[in-house]
């Protein structure tokens, strides 16, 4: 009787590591994933160094019947997307996740004059922006350009070539299925204005809550070295309390 107790034991412990090796990458493919902020293009909603949460559920693309039967919402103007980027730059990692804002929805006409969005005719309200350079205008801040290319530079060479053709009336219309998005810190920011559109079945998700945060230099996601890594770990480990931004801890995200 204490060998078969014993055995059975051994396979309920074995059964509930498998349940939870199951559930915990169902979690993280289908409804939650971490993520870890590398530049400050969203200062001040997103700090450099902040750690999410992402909901991957409630943006996820489901175009058939599905869609009505589950808890999914549309996507807002003003919400914050994670994503993959959409192309094949040479600057960027295949399927690398980027974080904006929501600026333009399909159909919209977008104009950026001196750093002002204007969508439809109207100025845009945007209490969540951040400027870096309050004394000079940037690449960007006047969008699209005026000249025949009308991409500002910095701008991929794809997105220079195809910019034009939705150019209408000296304002960029959005395509179907697509959104326009930007960071909210302006200056700092590669964006829609430098690569284009993002397509609605890229959207990985939206940030859910910043479960910790840890001050970052703003040049660590360059420094990819072995010997840089363990200098990352050391700092950490060494300091990790007075380092942790703890008021940001478990900070939701608008």
């Amino acid at each position: 009787m204490a060998e078969v107790q014993r055995k059975s034991s051994w396979r309920d412990t074995f059964e509930s590591l498998v349940v939870t090796v199951i559930l915990a990458i169902f979690g993280t493919t289908f409804v939650v994933q971490a993520f870890k902020i590398p530049t400050g293009s969203m200062e001040k909603t997103l700090l450099i160094g902040d750690h999410l949460l992402v909901n991957k559920f409630c943006f996820a693309y489901q175009p058939g019947a599905l869609r009505h039967l589950l808890p999914y919402r549309d996507i807002r103007r003003g919400d914050v997307l994670v994503f993959k980027f959409p192309g094949s730059e040479e600057s960027q990692e295949p399927g690398e996740h980027f974080v904006k804002r929501v600026i333009g929805f399909p159909g919209d006409r977008i104009r950026i004059v001196h750093r002002r969005v204007y969508v439809n005719g109207q100025e845009l309200n945007e209490p969540y922006i951040h400027h870096s350079y309050l004394d000079q205008l940037r690449p960007g801040d006047d969008f699209p350009g005026d000249d025949d290319r009308g991409a500002p530079p910095g701008a991929t060479t794809r997105w220079s070539e195809d910019l034009q053709k939705y150019i209408r009336d000296g304002e960029l219309v959005v395509p179907a299925d697509s959104y326009f998005v930007m960071g909210d810190n302006r200056e700092q920011s590669w964006d829609s204005r430098f690569w284009g559109f993002v397509p609605r079945q890229i959207v990985s998700g939206r940030p859910l809550l910043i479960y910790w945060s840890f001050e970052t230099p703003r040049d660590e996601y360059t420094r990819t070295s072995l010997g840089d890594r363990l200098g990352q770990v050391a700092d950490l480990v060494i300091h990790f309390v007075t380092k942790t931004r703890w008021r940001r801890t478990f900070q939701f995200v608008y």
